[in-house]
């Protein structure tokens, strides 16, 4: 039919892959098939700026989904701050934080100059902190976006979400991340406050017994490289608090987990695996960071016996995605390389490579245990934590909740791989792994907390959403979001801005519960 070759024309203008796309899944639709939604994945072209010089059509939802319907085809004074972790924290003194951390921010933002500003002999002049909250102003504080709605009706395009180079209040002292901006600090002095807060986890961790519960607070703002190994396989439950049962209990799950794979792995050719079996190997390839790659058969192995050991949802695409940041934390142990993209994985000893291999297998499986319903067939996890969110955001920013509406965006077409992969296909890989040292600090982190993180995501590029006015280019804008620069401070912000909601908002997750 005609209506067919206007559809083969629209898929075969390029052969580059369509960033954000949703390939074929074993185990369960991806995303579940909705009528309203068939069909809305766009052609990746990047964005060019343009000039008013001629009118631009606005493109519909009902348009653009006539065209593509077969689209599916295709420091020392960091404790205060870190406090804010624990459960038992006065909700008073937290909106108190966020309020001055907020005003901090929105003050500072006239005055931040671009890079480049002072001449060469010059030097940058510290900061001047601006006047704290009286502590008896207890006022619940709105969200940025909220702030920005009740304004004049010019105020919301003039105000901008938190930037990444602006610093907390006095009383916060340094970013959720526990690393200052370098325009404020010498590198000794930040060599120092690193040394500092590694010295915290060392001596906690180097109890009899380790709190579990203080290295919980300890971790939510950052935890350092040397450390973070030990410190996520003991809040993601893999190890005792016991030190001296942890031994013991490494060589009992290493042994269990290559046990699987003596029982297991061979059947990866018989006719009921091997379907899930070809989509891990095809998966595979696809992972960041790609000297991964040289690994293959260990993610295999690792996917292939969790598929084989829990039926109820088998191997779905996206959980591959979930090995990444375990593997690479734990081959960090082995090597010096800063940049986890550049790891050279060659050249770890063998005996080593197996040990990690076992430990990504548990706290992975840990981690899924938490989430499983995201997985299981037609994944009602993540279509209900996407309404959670499309209801979150509506209540947090009705401007942006509104556009989107208007655009006839839905959230399904860009939040389901928000939920399905965690973000991990938004930020680069060295922020995910920063992610996760909070989320294995929250209750529920990955399940819960990760909700207003995504609505923390909405709210950080507000300015840029409501700039959209067609279709196409909201819907691209919002699957391809520009974070390849992004680092420490800039997630730190990130999950300030979520837990702040997540005290305003609190009742978002009994609903989930519901």
């Amino acid at each position: 039919m005609a209506s067919d070759g206007a559809r083969k024309q629209f898929w075969k203008r390029s052969n580059s892959k369509v960033p954000g796309s949703i390939q074929h899944v074993y185990g369960a639709q991806h995303p579940p098939f909705d009528p309203l939604l068939h069909g809305t994945l766009l052609k990746a072209t990047p964005k060019v700026p343009t000039t008013p010089v001629k009118a631009k059509r606005v493109s519909t939802f009902q348009e653009f989904e006539s065209n593509t319907s077969d689209a599916w085809d295709a420091g020392e004074d960091d404790d205060e701050l870190l406090a804010m972790a624990a459960e038992s924290l006065n909700t008073a003194v937290v909106m108190e934080t966020a309020n001055r951390v907020l005003r901090n921010h929105s003050q500072r933002q006239g005055c931040h100059k671009p890079p480049g500003a002072l001449g060469p002999e010059q030097k940058p002049k510290p900061s001047v902190e601006p006047p704290l909250v009286p502590s008896g102003d207890l006022r619940l504080v709105k969200s940025v976006s909220e702030s920005h709605t009740s304004g004049p009706a010019g105020s919301a395009s003039d105000a901008a979400p938190l930037q990444r180079s602006q610093s907390l209040p006095h009383s916060a002292t340094v970013a959720l991340g526990g690393v200052p901006e370098p325009s404020t600090l010498s590198s000794s002095a930040l060599s120092d406050r690193e040394a500092s807060r590694l010295d915290k986890f060392k001596q906690l961790l180097a109890g009899p017994n380790t709190d579990l519960e203080e290295l919980r607070k300890l971790s939510w703002s950052g935890i350092p490289k040397p450390v973070r190994a030990i410190t996520w396989k003991l809040l993601s439950g893999y190890l005792p608090a016991n030190v001296d049962r942890r031994p013991a209990t490494l060589q009992r799950k290493q042994k269990e987990y290559f046990a699987f794979i003596d029982h297991y792995y061979d059947s990866r050719t018989d006719e009921v695996h091997q379907d899930t079996y070809r989509q891990i190997h095809i998966d595979i390839p696809r992972m960041s960071p790609e000297a991964l790659i040289l690994q293959p058969k260990i993610f295999e192995r690792i996917l292939f016996i969790w598929a084989i050991r829990h039926p109820a949802s088998g191997y779905v695409q996206g959980i591959n995605d979930l090995v990444t940041p375990f593997f690479v934390v734990f081959i960090c142990e082995y090597i010096d390389e800063e940049d986890v993209d550049t790891a050279d994985v060659s050249c770890v000893p063998a005996d080593a490579l197996r040990n990690v291999e076992a430990d990504t297998y548990w706290c992975m499986s840990r981690l899924l245990d938490g989430i499983q319903d995201n997985y299981t067939f037609a994944q009602p996890g993540i279509q209900m934590k996407v309404k959670i969110l499309e209801e979150l955001v509506s209540r947090i920013d009705g401007q942006v909740h509104r556009h989107l509406d208007q655009h006839e965006v839905r959230y399904l077409q860009f939040a389901f791989r928000w939920m399905n992969n965690l973000l991990m296909r938004e930020v680069p890989l060295r922020c995910t792994i920063r992610l996760w040292d909070t989320y294995q600090s929250e209750p529920e982190g990955f399940a819960h907390f990760h909700l207003y993180v995504c609505a923390a995501f909405l709210v950080r590029w507000r300015k840029e959403i409501l700039g959209e006015r067609d279709f196409q280019e909201l819907l691209l804008f919002l699957q391809n979001l520009p974070t390849a620069h992004w680092g420490d401070e800039d997630v730190s912000l990130l999950l300030a801005e979520a837990y702040r909601l997540k005290f305003v908002f609190a009742d978002a997750p009994n609903h989930y519960k519901k």
